[in-house]
């Protein structure tokens, strides 16, 4: 029988080279007052529409996951992507209503709402 002490054992070591994460951070607009015919919804979080007879907002899915919107207007609400509550291509605001939306995996939920919406 051989006796071996002293001995370190040997460890395999592998060297992985990374890059470092670049983490853009765009920062949040908490609200916007708008009053333009044709909006696209940017990284606000609340969006009040007025002073225009009739707006078409779109809902844009790749900057922004939660917004409020709120209508002294007439306002088409439609989607980049995907439908608003598995179920509508687009929504009618009309003036007073205020909705709140979400975009979950692939399609806007309305998470709360206290006006009229019409399809």
């Amino acid at each position: 029988m051989i006796r071996i002490e002293n001995i370190t054992p040997r460890k395999n070591v592998v060297k992985y080279q990374t890059q470092p994460e670049i983490i853009v951070e765009i920062p949040t607009i908490a609200e916007k007052i708008i009053s333009d015919p044709i909006y696209t919804t940017g990284n606000e979080t609340l969006l009040i529409v007025k002073n225009v007879d009739n707006s078409e907002v779109t809902l844009n899915s790749i900057v922004n996951h939660k917004i409020t919107i709120k209508s002294l207007t007439s306002v088409l609400i439609k989607t980049d992507v995907g439908l608003i509550d598995d179920e509508w291509d687009e929504l009618l605001l009309e003036k007073g209503s205020c909705v709140q939306f979400q975009f979950v995996q692939g399609n806007w939920y309305i998470l709360s709402s206290d006006g009229i919406k019409l399809t």
